[in-house]
């Protein structure tokens, strides 16, 4: 019985502490609860848009059509991929950058991704003859891509010092002990996004923006609960990467939505053009 007690005790302590850093788990799942949400939200249809990030930038019309590229071999994928604990659902942004591009108004997206394949599907579909009459898949019909826009993304992990001492204060005894020890392990997780806009027919950079944000890490805390009497709370041994790569790649988008904005063409030294001559010449 005094073990139960105890373990009773422990769940209370940490349930207590979990509330501190986003609340407890009912259990319930809830549709469009907004704890849920990143800095991403809402929907698009065509230039309308609602529930978006109010403050997410807007443009009376696209500047012209983009496709997401997302360089799956670089390192920053990578380490992202190696951090996600086996969750595959949420390794890819180019969802997210492609939700924020349409309810900014600011570039019609093209698909260049796999939906390509089914596309393609379709044109064999009615290459073969086997689509109705007046299907209407005939050649010349896709929007060329005018931009392509790349992420990378800086991902970083500090250890927090203090918190642990700070928690432990707050509770007696034994307990405050363990608040030490449990709050020694929160961290705060920060990203840095970097995108780069290509203008595909030239392949020149016309535009760049960098983003930021950050998180407490709550899995150091919860994820000890995983004996005793802490099965109840496994939901929040998720750490917040995504959430921060979300909002530092909105914050990002928002910046290059404002360069676009205020674009000025730069000057060539050449008078044919960029790629054509430089003005720093080689002895």
């Amino acid at each position: 019985m005094k073990k139960h007690v105890i373990n009773y005790g422990l769940m209370g302590l940490c349930c207590s502490l979990a509330l501190l850093i986003g609340g407890c788990s009912s259990g319930q799942v809830k549709m469009g609860d907004e704890s849920a949400k990143s800095t991403a939200t809402g929907y698009a249809g065509g230039s309308s848009a609602t529930g978006e990030n109010s403050k997410l930038e807007h443009c009376n019309r696209p500047v012209g059509t983009m496709s997401v590229y997302e360089d799956r071999s670089a390192q920053w994928y990578q380490t992202w991929m190696a951090n996600m604990r086996g969750d595959r659902t949420t390794t890819s942004i180019v969802p997210v950058i492609r939700l924020l591009a349409q309810q900014s108004n600011c570039f019609a997206v093209v698909e260049r991704g796999r939906a390509m394949d089914a596309m393609a599907r379709e044109r064999g579909l009615m290459d073969s003859g086997e689509l109705r009459e007046h299907s209407n898949f005939g050649k010349g019909q896709m929007a060329a891509a005018d931009y392509t826009l790349e992420p990378n993304i800086i991902l970083s992990s500090n250890d927090v010092g203090g918190i642990g001492g700070t928690l432990g204060g707050m509770l007696p005894g034994s307990y405050g002990d363990i608040a030490s020890s449990i709050g020694s392990k929160m961290k705060f997780k920060d990203s840095q996004s970097i995108l780069t806009l290509i203008e595909n027919r030239s392949g020149i950079q016309v535009a760049a923006a960098e983003g930021s944000a950050s998180a407490k890490d709550a899995g150091g805390l919860l994820g000890m609960l995983s004996g005793g009497g802490g099965g109840v709370l496994s939901a929040y041994t998720k750490t917040p990467e995504g959430k921060v790569i979300v909002g530092s790649i909105t914050d990002a988008y928002n910046n290059l939505v404002k360069a676009v904005k205020s674009y000025k063409a730069q000057e060539s030294a050449s008078p044919y053009g960029h790629g054509t001559g430089g003005s720093l010449q080689v002895n």
